[in-house]
C-alpha cells in the first residue's frame, strides 16, 4: 500500500539510549523503497555530537575512559524534546508527519507530543515508553519488569555516573560476559555479527534525565493524537507484559481514542537489524494515517 503522492506523510525516528540516527539507516533504506519520506532525528549529544575519545580507541585505556568528560552531560529531557520540535516543525511544511519512537525515545516523543500535538499526525511506539501512570525509573519496581535483567549494563559499566554527570558503557568492551549479558538483553535473535556492528554503532554516553511526573502522557494534548504501538514479542529489555501495561493506561487515559496495535517477532533491536517486516508495517500505518485525516 502506499498512499497517495500528495498527502504522504513523513517519518521522524527517534531513537533509544544510547543509539543515534545511524541505526535506523536499514530501515529507512526499506521505507525509502516503499515510497516514503523519512527523518532520523540525533537528539542533543548523539551522532556527531557523541563524545568519542582516544581511551575508547584499541588498545583502550580504562582509566581514561572512566574520566573523560563526555558532551552529553547536563542534557534533560527538555532539550530533547525542543530539538524533537524543531525538526517536527520543518517536518510538518512538507505535509503529514508520522513521529516513531524506540525504547528510551519514547520519553521525548511524549514530551514533545504534550508540548506540541498540532505538528504530529500519528504517533507510533515501538516497544517505546511512554509513561502514564508512573515514571519510567518507577515501572521497574513493577511485576511487569521483574524478569529483566537491570543489571545487564553492568560489566561494561565505565565510570562513576555521580561523578560523570552521565551514564558511560564500554560498548567496545572484550569481556565475553559483559558481551554476552548485552546481546541476551537487546539482540539475542541476532547472529554475534550482527551484535557486534549495531554495537559499534551505538554510542558510550546517555544523558541521565528520563524525566518526571510532569513528562507522563496528557490527556488534552497528547491524547488527542492518533497513536499505534507496535509491539516486539520477543523483547526481554521491555517484556511484552510492560509493553501491555503502557498500552493499557494510555487507552484508559483517552478511551475515546484508543492506540492502534501491532506486533512484530524478534528482541529489542530485531526490527532495525532486520526491518523490512518494521517497514511494511509503517507503510500500513501511513496509509491508515492518511485515511484517517482524510
Amino acid at each position: 500500500m502506499q498512499a497517495s503522492n500528495h498527502v504522504r506523510p513523513t517519518f521522524v525516528l527517534v531513537h533509544g539510549a544510547f543509539a543515534n540516527s545511524f541505526s535506523f539507516a536499514p530501515l529507512q533504506a526499506e521505507l525509502g523503497l516503499l515510497g516514503h519520506r523519512s527523518v532520523a532525528v540525533d537528539l542533543p549529544g548523539h551522532g556527531f555530537a557523541a563524545t568519542y575519545t582516544r581511551a575508547y580507541q584499541a588498545p583502550q585505556d580504562p582509566g581514561g575512559l572512566a574520566t573523560a568528560p563526555g558532551s552529553i552531560k547536563g542534557v534533560t529531557l527538555a532539550d530533547n524534546a525542543a530539538h524533537l520540535i524543531g525538526v517536527l516543525e520543518r517536518a510538518r511544511r512538507n505535509g503529514p508527519v508520522i513521529l516513531v519512537s524506540h525504547s528510551r525515545g519514547g520519553v521525548t516523543a511524549t514530551a514533545a507530543a504534550n508540548a506540541r500535538p498540532d505538528l504530529i499526525d500519528r504517533l507510533v511506539y515501538v516497544s517505546a515508553w511512554c509513561p502514564v501512570a508512573l515514571d519510567v525509573g518507577d515501572y521497574y519496581a513493577e511485576p511487569e519488569m521483574a524478569g529483566v535483567d537491570t543489571a545487564s549494563l553492568a560489566p561494561a559499566m565505565a565510570g562513576n555516573p555521580a561523578e560523570l554527570g552521565l551514564l558511560r558503557v564500554n560498548l567496545r568492551t572484550a569481556d565475553p560476559d559483559a558481551l554476552a549479558a548485552l546481546k541476551a538483553a537487546l539482540l539475542a535473535d541476532g547472529t554475534d555479527g550482527e551484535f557486534l556492528a549495531f554495537m559499534s554503532i551505538f554510542q558510550p554516553d546517555e544523558n541521565l534525565d528520563a524525566g518526571t511526573s510532569a513528562d507522563r502522557a496528557r490527556a488534552a494534548t497528547w491524547g488527542r493524537i492518533p497513536r499505534t504501538f507496535v509491539r516486539l514479542a520477543d523483547d526481554v529489555s521491555m517484556p511484552l507484559a510492560m509493553q501491555d501495561r503502557l498500552i493499557r493506561e494510555g487507552d484508559e487515559l483517552t478511551p475515546d481514542n484508543p492506540y492502534d496495535v501491532r506486533t512484530l517477532g524478534g528482541s529489542h533491536l530485531k526490527w532495525l537489524v532486520d526491518p523490512a517486516p518494521a517497514a511494511r508495517v509503517l507503510d500500513e500505518i501511513a496509509e491508515l494515517t492518511v485515511r484517517t485525516a482524510g
